[in-house]
């Protein structure tokens, strides 16, 4: 009984310090201020257990957004309509492609794939958001932040990689159509959907593995409504992981976009030699969703980028919201682009709301 009453003691007061970490930890980023020893100040000989930590932390916290507390109910709102329009939009493109001959191409196969890993990232972030939002269930064990992030990670490494290989369709399509089949055969697809499995997980393991062995001697409060891997690896006491995030970062989405930047570039050298002006409409009305995909895609992110370098004055929160609408936009927006702008799609959409309703 009295070792039951001691544990019990043990966990409220744990409990309570997790509640007062929290609390001044966001009071600190609100104010601007940072839990590093500002220069030339002297550090007490010893530094608060409540604010520092050197063990490896069984759990974080995340706080949603901070500064946009009283919003969380309707940011909340707005994120689970999106999260639904994301489910029913591409469960409806996976659906079609599925049960429709004519849309077995190598381009509908990759926006097949471009469906799933949608459905992946939208699910792997939404949910955990919610449940911040909704049930105030911030806190998650080391273990578990370490794979949303993996999975976080992942996944928007896929959809990169996915857009890359749309890219390589459109410019075997424009650059070379005769032997496009031949090129973009089903064994050679099959290929290519490995590569966008395996690439951005291999790239990705290694951070994971690295922040796993980091010692953490901060606060294990991320102000944050995932696990983001900048704020973990920030709060440990070394900064090497936080260059290979960067690095991996780069690797994963950077080279593709350098890719897709090269691709394009070609296929715009081969549409302008075209004879006609007609001609040329139309094969670059080809690239049109691919195009739109792209916008949506890597415009958001390039934005959050350039704020967070040149953006010094704007609110923590801002930044916060901006990281989690990036997670959003792409996964909702592409069916949506892919269904408005494929013929085959709307065709076979159209004929199945017509057989339900009659």
């Amino acid at each position: 009984m009295g070792q039951m009453r001691c544990s019990r003691v043990l966990k409220e007061d744990e409990d309570d310090i997790t509640r007062i970490t929290a609390t001044l930890f966001l009071a600190q980023f609100m104010r601007g201020e940072c839990l590093r020893p500002q220069p030339g100040h002297q550090q007490p000989l010893e530094m608060p257990l409540l604010i520092y930590t050197y063990s490896h932390p069984s759990t974080f916290i995340l706080l949603g957004i901070p500064g946009l507390e009283a919003a969380h109910v309707w940011i909340s709102i707005l994120f689970c309509t999106v999260y639904i329009i994301t489910l029913l939009g591409n469960s409806t493109i996976l659906f079609i492609v599925k049960t429709e001959p004519s849309l077995h191409q190598p381009m509908i196969y990759l926006l097949w794939v471009l469906s799933v890993v949608d459905l992946g990232l939208s699910t792997a972030t939404v949910p955990r958001m919610l449940g911040i939002f909704w049930f105030n269930f911030r806190e998650i064990s080391f273990g578990g932040c370490l794979t949303h992030m993996f999975f976080i990670r992942t996944f928007t490494g896929m959809e990169s990689a996915v857009l890359l290989a749309m890219v390589f369709d459109r410019y075997v399509a424009i650059c070379d159509p005769l032997r496009y089949t031949m090129i973009l055969a089903k064994k050679r697809i099959a290929l290519i959907g490995l590569v966008i499995i395996l690439k951005p997980g291999v790239l990705v393991f290694p951070m994971v593995f690295l922040v796993d062995h980091l010692p953490f001697c901060r606060a294990r409060v991320l102000p944050h409504a995932y696990c983001e891997h900048m704020g973990i690896a920030k709060l440990a006491c070394g900064s090497t992981n936080i260059y290979y995030g960067l690095i991996v970062g780069f690797m994963v989405t950077g080279v593709d976009l350098i890719f897709i930047a090269v691709s394009y570039i070609q296929i715009l050298r081969a549409i302008f030699s075209l004879p006609t002006k007609d001609t040329q409409l139309k094969t670059f009305e080809t690239c049109g969703s691919h195009l739109c995909v792209i916008v949506s895609s890597y415009i958001p992110v390039l934005f959050s980028s350039f704020m967070h370098r040149f953006g010094h004055n704007v609110p923590l929160h801002f930044h916060i919201l901006m990281a989690n609408t990036n997670l959003l936009v792409a996964p909702v927006l592409n069916p949506i682009i892919y269904g408005v702008r494929t013929k085959q799609i709307q065709v076979r959409l159209l004929r199945l709301l017509s057989h339900k309703w009659t």
